[in-house]
């Protein structure tokens, strides 16, 4: 089981700053669809360069031009790029291919997908590396969550890794380390701590132990 870090609301500079912080406890770092709008593809070869280490996750939340947006954001160091569940499957599909020809991953978000189970198993078929259920920030403010989301596609997913994120805090990931994803993305729950380093030294900690 691995540990994701999602920055979503800094700068290349203030990036940097955390991922420095909490680079020891992390195996993938995500560059939030926020960054991205405000800074480019710029902030994913940024973090790359400054950190080889780590897998680097561009979300970019792909709806259309699946291969084109893979290649770019390829090219730009990302290791891993997601497209939106919701999305055409010829868009799914057209980015797994570009994915695979330069040896990167696709991450399918099911952000707003009304049949998760449906939808998870289709997507699995297409040949995504990840699949994640997500509860965006707008559904966390309704006090929504993904762990029921996450044990549906489990029961269908057959080759996919899967993965859980949305407002996932260290008093609810023993919740969602039981429920036993591939991947646990945690934004807030690390960025948003006084003490972050300690906060993903522990969410490691538990997330090591599966």
């Amino acid at each position: 089981m691995k540990l994701q870090l999602a920055l979503d609301l800094v700068d290349i500079p203030g990036a940097k700053e955390v991922v420095a912080e909490v680079a020891d406890y992390i195996d993938i770092v995500e560059i939030g669809t926020p960054i991205v709008i405000n800074e480019g593809l710029h902030a994913v070869k940024a973090i790359k360069d400054a950190f080889p280490q780590l897998t680097v996750l561009a979300d970019l939340k792909i709806m259309d031009a699946g291969g084109y947006e893979v290649m770019k954001a390829s090219e730009a160091g990302a290791d891993i790029i997601t497209v939106l569940g919701v999305s055409d499957d010829s868009t799914i599909r057209g980015a797994v291919e570009e994915a695979k020809k330069s040896g990167k991953e696709v991450l399918v978000d099911l952000i707003n997908v009304k049949d998760i189970k449906g939808r998870a198993a289709e997507v699995d078929a297409l040949g995504a590396d990840y699949i994640c259920v997500h509860s965006g920030y707008d559904h966390q403010a309704e006090g929504k969550n993904s762990f029921e989301d996450l044990q549906a596609i489990k029961s269908v997913v057959k080759q996919a890794k899967t993965a859980i994120a949305g407002g996932i805090k260290l008093d609810t990931l023993p919740e969602v380390v039981e429920a036993k994803p591939d991947l646990v993305i945690v934004g807030g729950g690390i960025t948003g701590q006084a003490d972050k380093r300690a906060a993903a030294a522990e969410m490691k900690r538990l997330v090591s132990q599966s």
